[in-house]
């Protein structure tokens, strides 16, 4: 009986110098917003895809739908207008549109504004960045040159870089 006693102690004892074990918190995580960057960059990747649906699509002055086809701003305004993006429709109103970018600072999405061949002093074309990458970025743009069609060129090209007025920001706000 004795060692009844002695055992029931020794358990009673070790039952009492039990801490309660403290579990965790559990950790609850929150849906979390894309940042406005990532948001922003988004939006840009997918106007190049729309604007890649119309590869091809012949050049036409003054056009501005696929069925009839596009001049460069009528492409241009085409693309941007189905974002929820109001632009000029005309190449020389980009003059003095939009935040201007260092070539270095050129994001997709960008308009890229060009000289017009023979007149250094008024605007006569317009892409829209699609790979960035400084002066050799390449742009999507409907070319009444050779192609005749909507394409996609190299700003580091000769025939563009000589003509290369500003890149334009036409999607950030701030």
């Amino acid at each position: 009986m004795k060692i009844i006693t002695i055992a029931i102690a020794l358990f009673s004892s070790v039952l009492l110098s039990c801490k309660e074990e403290t579990k965790p918190k559990p950790v609850v995580v929150e849906n979390v917003a894309p940042s406005a960057t990532a948001a922003e960059d988004a939006k840009r990747e997918e106007i190049i895809a729309y604007a890649k649906k119309y590869l091809g699509t012949a050049y036409c002055y003054a056009g501005g739908s696929p069925e009839k086809g596009f001049d460069c701003s009528g492409f241009v305004n085409f693309v941007f207008k189905n974002f929820g993006v109001e632009l000029p429709r005309s190449s020389s109103q980009f003059k003095n549109i939009g935040k201007t970018v260092k070539p270095e600072e050129i994001k997709v999405g960008d308009v890229l504004v060009f000289y017009g061949y023979r007149d250094r002093n008024s605007i006569g074309h317009l892409g829209i960045v699609c790979e960035a990458n400084g002066m050799k970025s390449k742009f999507i743009h409907s070319s009444s040159g050779k192609e005749m069609a909507v394409t996609v060129s190299e700003l580091g090209s000769d025939q563009y870089t000589r003509r290369f007025y500003k890149a334009v920001d036409v999607l950030t706000t701030k």
